[in-house]
């Protein structure tokens, strides 16, 4: 049995949706997911449903079987995520899992930005458990970024404090798709995969490829850390969060989120989504 951790997240439900598409049959995927109703339309096609919550370890007794391919889907409560991933590789290795596919953060151990620290105690716990794994060390999604592109058009500028920094992204449905190419393959146990996009790109790049698109004149405003922390809050990013915001753009001045060392294409069998098509699909959106 595949089993999709947080089936009903964005990464998650491309995940099964791309389980789907390359024919696997839904009677053997699960997905664990906390809430019933919001999975009803994966239960009306064939797939089980596991219920479940990484903040009650109790309810993850049931969530695995014997030899699962397993995806832990980092969750998204930043802060709590250390206890609730060791909730899960526990109850992994308490069932016997044949596998547990883990989507950390592009560089593991080198990543030394603070929304990297879960994702190392992570890695870290799932080697101490002994179970046969394959890391996926994600990078930058092109959606945190074309996802806000409302007050980008608003304002006439990209904001941000990361310099002429690069980063390569690249569309979680590639990274769905690695995840894809794992959980149905062979011969990942054990191994370590640098996930990020073909191209690195500068912010100020991306601001040049959204006024090239819209006809309109929009700017690359790099700002301090400490302006770039008082935008985020004046426009209501909860502190702890915007703080988060502004050291990754720390890491992008820094490169560490420029890695590219092709493994994300070589897992997928095609190139990555270019930066452009993801700026389109944002556009169309707003």
């Amino acid at each position: 049995m595949i089993v999709v951790t947080g089936a009903t997240g964005q990464l998650g439900r491309l995940v099964v949706q791309q389980l789907l598409d390359a024919e696997v049959p839904a009677g053997q995927i699960a997905a664990v997911v906390r809430d019933k109703a919001r999975a009803a339309d994966l239960a009306e096609r064939g797939v089980e449903l596991r219920i479940a919550d990484y903040s009650a370890p109790e309810t993850l007794a049931g969530a695995f079987g014997p030899g699962d391919r397993v995806l832990l889907i980092s969750g998204s409560e930043v802060g709590r995520r250390e206890a609730q991933h060791r909730a899960v590789i526990d109850a992994a290795k308490a069932a016997g899992v044949g596998l547990l596919a883990y989507t950390g953060i592009l560089g593991g151990p080198e990543a030394d930005f603070r929304l990297a620290d879960e994702h190392r105690a992570t890695e870290r716990a799932i080697l101490d458990s002994g179970l046969p794994y394959t890391f996926l060390r994600n990078g930058w999604y092109h959606e945190n970024h074309t996802a806000h592109l409302a007050p980008v058009l608003a304002h006439g500028a990209v904001l941000a404090s990361a310099g002429d920094g690069r980063t390569a992204s690249a569309a979680r449905a590639d990274y769905a798709a690695a995840a894809v190419a794992v959980l149905t393959g062979e011969g990942h146990e054990n191994r370590t995969y640098e996930l990020s996009g073909d191209e690195a790109w500068s912010f100020a790049e991306y601001a040049a490829e959204v006024a090239r698109q819209t006809g309109r004149e929009i700017a690359y405003r790099n700002v301090s850390a400490e302006e770039h922390l008082a935008v985020l809050t004046g426009a209501g990013v909860p502190e702890p969060m915007a703080e988060i915001l502004v050291d990754v753009d720390a890491a992008v001045a820094r490169g560490r989120l420029a890695g590219r060392s092709g493994d994300l294409a070589r897992l997928i069998g095609r190139p990555t989504t270019p930066l452009a098509e993801a700026i389109a699909a944002g556009l169309a959106a707003v």
